[in-house]
């Protein structure tokens, strides 16, 4: 069997490791050479500071004695991690933008940045953890004294457990002080703490299930003859307690989000919210790797060991009844690193949070000056952590003391996690609900955490210890009623679900009745807006004023806080933003939330918010009488706008359902009249060439003058016919995208002269054309047969249309930054507002005109020019028209 001072020996080496570890890694990040630290697998592992002593040993006992009712400690988080992984999500986001520091600054911050509320939730925090403290160190005496040899005829074991609970508490207070409050600013990761708690991660998970393999095939000979150990064993026939195996999931789970130590790692420790998702997986499958022979080792524990043997010890106990003195000594580490990780991560968390939101407060209003003061307040914070950390360990080693150290593991576990699950109503709700309010949160917390101590905590001395026994029997005051496991005279319930049930359930309903009836004040309705609607603004809520507080005081106060080289960077990079040349900025609104920000990752949001508030004159909220009308109608305001969005939103669908109807009206009666009207102009020229060709054909004696008149008049009509069955040929190959263009470099004028030669050669010579010089000298690469079609289009229509006394048509070209223009500007009739929707498609003829064309031009000319990348465009004028050819300006080149 191993001595004592081997086993200490092997601890001393150990512990001497994870300094390595721990200062290695700190180093590393120094270096900023930490990206293999911030890893998923790192947040993953630790995560597994769920995993204590209680985990570790007690596990195993909880088994012997319950069944499987130990599944539900590995239930709750897995349930949490797996189906609530996107609220683990929200409250990272909700850390990350609110530079939150701990669960106390959580809470507080969403309410209001009250003060008084942060206080609250660490005093319960305190108390509700030193149980679990106390657990810890019970865990670790209670396997050395396995190692210490049998009891003697007095029953007195060669080691004294409150001397070795002493040296162990002592020791893992020096290793969270060396490596805990290195760093002031609490929202840095704390590397070394970090890897050296996925090092031990690791270290219980290999010892855990090197038990377990020994158990299963060193001992019991394979996995069958195993299961019929399990079989033949009490734990075959357990029967589920459906109550009490509720209650328990749902504690559990309620833990795993509200402990200090858990919020830590999961919330404060998180460097990229997308761990959250891998861990969401990742932690439930470590889970089930601890929890996958405990079984069996129970079983074999049972069996194998004399009566009366401790069950919560015989992950150690049954190796070394085997004679397996180094795996048991392994399974020793493993216990040991189980509850080193917690209290040092639970010491943490709590020390952040006594020092930021009962200490700085009390040395705040105690100082002259406040937050103006003289002298090193990071002194003082760090001076403060490291005595907070001393405090609470000291805490959980008299509670220890007073305890006897004799309770079963599980059961003292059970404790803490009903004390903590108090902030799970405050915390879900805050982040969830914006009517909660701090009135709310404070009485459902001060109301579930008396009904925990009351119903919990103080029975678990024993009766006449701290609570009467009379007040068991018929209690306090010979109110049965009131009795610690029977409230409202409801008896026969199992004393950790009673406690649970009650303290949740009127802590819930006094959190709602209150939030229902109080009113929350300006700056607590815009931190509920921000943590609810966390994804959609994940940003600071606006508080601060213009400020009359100098610049220099600002700088003073925050060198005394963040260090002079951070606050001086801090200030220098604000002023550079303001455009300032110096090294301060203007003290405005967004600089004191940037400076509250910083110094809340420090001191916490509400010491930091006092802070500042006192250094700008306590006008924190200014805006206070705006902000509290805007509260009074945000609600109203936010209904009322979603409603006319969504009326505006239906009046423009159906004002834009009647416009389409109505151009689909017009537009079949233009397909009727287009459908006359080309019936008309096919049948007229068809019928001419039918009729003149049956006369030269049959008709006899026609002289050569008949014969070419009668040939001219088909030629004529042939073209008619041919001119209109190739503008429909080119509209449709147009609109299929099937046009191929022949890009070509051209001369402005040129393309316009031949335009307007073409158009009057055909035209009645009665259109006067005008051309404008200016701008026109420009080349461009295009293709310039269609850009030329379109001119002539644009020019025959203005010959057609325009029925002035004197028909004029003024061509201008006009240039800027972005676009090459050519307007067509006439002297005509205006077209109606009601056709000029009409006018670019087909079959649309605004005036008769002189009776020639279809309708198609201005539609073939808007897809010519969308093919060529440019707009065609009809422009209102008081009088006479305007139509506009855009081209973009990098296809049209300046002349050389």
């Amino acid at each position: 069997m191993a001595s004592l001072n081997l086993l200490v020996g092997v601890c001393l080496v150990y512990v001497a490791f994870l300094f390595a570890v721990a200062f290695a890694a700190e180093r590393a990040a120094v270096r900023g050479r930490s990206g293999w630290l911030r890893t998923p697998l790192v947040y993953t592992l630790s995560l597994s500071i769920y995993c204590t002593a209680w985990t570790f040993y007690g596990a195993v006992g909880y088994a012997a004695r319950s069944g499987m009712e130990y599944v539900t400690i590995y239930l709750g988080p897995s349930l949490v991690m797996i189906g609530w992984w996107w609220v683990l999500r929200k409250l990272v986001r909700i850390g990350r933008s609110q530079r939150v520091t701990s669960v106390a600054d959580l809470i507080s911050a969403r309410y209001g940045k009250s003060n008084t509320l942060a206080i609250v939730v660490t005093i319960m925090a305190v108390v509700g953890v030193t149980p679990y403290i106390a657990l810890q160190l019970q865990s670790v005496t209670l396997a050395l004294s396995t190692f210490s040899g049998p009891p003697d005829v007095n029953g007195n074991s060669g080691l004294n457990t409150l001397s070795a609970g002493f040296w162990v508490a002592a020791g893992l207070a020096v290793f969270t002080v060396l490596f805990g409050t290195r760093n002031l600013n609490a929202n840095e990761r704390h590397d070394g703490v970090v890897i050296a708690i996925a090092v031990e991660a690791v270290v219980k998970l290999v010892a855990l299930m090197a038990v377990g393999i020994f158990v299963v095939w060193g001992v019991a000979g394979g996995i069958g003859p195993m299961m019929a150990r399990i079989d033949a064993s009490a734990l075959g026939t357990w029967e589920l307690d459906r109550s009490r195996w509720a209650a328990l999931t749902v504690l559990s789970a309620a833990a795993f989000l509200c402990l200090p130590r858990m919020f830590q790692v999961l919330v404060v420790e998180n460097d990229d919210e997308r761990h959250v998702q891998i861990a969401s997986w990742a932690f439930p499958v470590y889970l089930m790797l601890m929890s996958l022979f405990v079984v069996p080792i129970a079983v074999v524990g049972l069996n194998l060991l004399p009566a009366g043997s401790n069950p919560d010890l015989f992950v150690v106990s049954v190796p070394l009844a085997q004679g397996q003195t180094g795996l048991a000594v392994l399974s020793f580490l493993g216990g040991f690193s189980s509850a080193t990780s917690m209290v040092i991560v639970a010491t943490l968390a709590l020390s952040t949070m006594v020092s930021n939101h009962v200490v700085m407060p009390i040395y705040l209003s105690l100082k002259p000056g406040g937050a103006s003061m003289s002298g090193d307040v990071r002194s003082v914070i760090l001076l403060a952590r490291r005595l907070s950390i001393l405090l609470i360990i000291a805490l959980g080693y008299l509670y220890y003391v007073l305890s006897g150290g004799s309770g079963a593991l599980a059961a003292i576990g059970l404790i803490s996690f009903a004390g903590v699950a108090q902030f799970l109503p405050a915390m879900l709700g805050g982040i969830f609900w914006r009517g909660a309010t701090r009135v709310g949160a404070l009485s459902g917390l001060c109301l579930g955490f008396a009904i925990w101590v009351y119903a919990s905590l103080l029975p678990s001395f024993g009766q006449d210890a701290v609570l009467p026994a009379s007040f068991f029997e018929v209690g306090p005051w010979g109110i049965g009623w009131l009795r610690p496991y029977a409230f409202f005279g409801i008896e026969g319930m199992d004393p950790t679900v009673h406690a649970v049930f009650w303290s949740l359930l009127l802590n819930t309903g006094c959190f709602v009745v209150a939030s229902l009836v109080s009113f929350p004040k300006p700056l607590e309705r815009l931190q509920g807006a921000q943590f609810v609607n966390v994804f959609d603004h994940s940003g600071q809520a606006r508080g601060w004023h213009a400020s009359v507080a100098a610049s220099e005081d600002l700088m003073i106060m925050a060198q005394r806080i963040l260090g002079a080289t951070e606050a001086q960077a801090l200030f220098r990079a604000a002023a550079l933003a303001q455009g300032m040349t110096g090294h301060l900025p203007e003290p405005n609104p967004a600089f004191l939330e940037r400076l509250e920000r910083e110094l809340s990752a420090s001191v916490g949001t509400a010491t930091a918010h006092a802070m500042v508030s006192q250094m700008v004159g306590a006008a924190s909220v200014s805006v206070e009488d705006l902000l509290a009308v805007a509260d009074e109608s945000a609600q109203m305001l936010e209904y009322s706008s979603q409603l006319e969005a969504k009326s505006n939103e239906l009046s423009r669908t159906a004002g834009q359902l009647r416009e389409a109807n109505e151009k689909l009206t017009q537009l079949s009666v233009q397909k009727d009249a287009f459908l006359g009207q080309i019936s008309h102009e096919l049948r007229t020229p068809m019928t001419s060439i039918r009729a003149f060709s049956e006369i030269l054909r049959d008709a006899d004696g026609l002289s050569v003058a008949e014969k070419t008149k009668y040939a001219s008049i088909i030629h004529v009509e042939a073209i008619r016919l041919t001119r209109l069955l190739d503008d429909l040929l080119d509209l449709s190959v147009l609109e299929n995208g099937q046009v191929s263009l022949n890009t070509a470099t051209g001369r402005l004028d040129a393309v316009l002269d031949h335009a307007v030669i073409t158009a009057q050669a055909s035209g009645d010579g009665q259109l006067r054309i005008f051309r404008h010089p200016a701008a026109a000298d420009t080349s461009l690469t295009t293709d310039l047969d269609r850009l030329g079609q379109v001119f002539i289009n644009l020019i025959t229509n203005a010959q057609k249309y325009c029925r002035a006394d004197a028909p004029l048509l003024e061509i201008s070209v006009r240039a800027d930054a972005d676009a090459l223009a050519v307007e067509f500007r006439d002297n005509g009739t205006p077209i109606p507002d009601s056709a000029r929707t009409l006018i670019f498609e087909k079959f649309a003829r605004v005036a008769e005109g002189d009776g020639s064309g279809a309708g198609l031009g201005l539609a073939i000319c808007r897809e010519i020019m969308a093919r060529l990348g440019g707009d065609i465009s009809h422009v209102p004028q008081a009088s006479g028209n305007l139509f506009v050819v855009q081209m973009p300006r990098n296809a049209a080149l300046a002349a050389q």
